[in-house]
């Protein structure tokens, strides 16, 4: 017997968990829409999804797999992509004849920065909306959940020891 799932006999429950993820869709779709309002028409969600796992100064492209939860293939789809885009080079590792580097270009590096000034942007449109205590508040909130998230799992740091910026 398949069970219906009847949407008008029971209203969903509000949770945090939907409001965070509405509000983390939201500002992906915004920075991204601006990012390539910037002049980086390059610039998708997938992509940035892959570049936040790459530090400024560059990573092993094996480490980047590991990092990134994503598979090998899909990995190299979307370095395939930023490379002939100009946004990251590959290069062997001299530590691993076998390995590759993956680092930014000028071009990543520049986007890197509009990325930078385009997030400040929504970060005051937020405060602007909602105001400056509530905004802090927030904020101060995040921060205790991800250390929470941390002292529970082992990890060590916060919200700001993020490999990079890029998202």
């Amino acid at each position: 017997m398949v069970k219906e799932l009847d949407e008008k006999s029971e209203t969903l429950p509000d949770h945090v968990g939907w409001r965070l993820w509405q509000a983390s869709r939201a500002w992906h779709a915004e920075f991204a829409a601006a990012m390539r309002a910037a002049g980086h028409a390059w610039f998708t969600e997938a992509r940035a999804g892959l570049l936040g796992y790459i530090p400024r100064g560059g990573t092993r492209q094996s480490a980047l797999i590991e990092r990134s939860a994503t598979s090998k293939q899909a990995v190299q789809q979307l370095l395939d992509g930023l490379e002939a885009e100009g946004v990251l080079e590959r290069l062997p590792d001299p530590r691993d004849g076998r390995g590759k580097l993956v680092r930014y270009t000028r071009k990543g590096l520049d986007a890197l920065q509009d990325g930078d000034r385009i997030k400040l942007e929504i970060e005051h449109g937020y405060v602007a909306r909602i105001g400056r205590e509530r905004f802090d508040t927030l904020m101060d909130a995040l921060r205790a959940l991800d250390r929470g998230r941390s002292e529970a799992s082992g990890e060590a740091g916060n919200l700001r020891d993020r490999p990079s910026e890029a998202k």
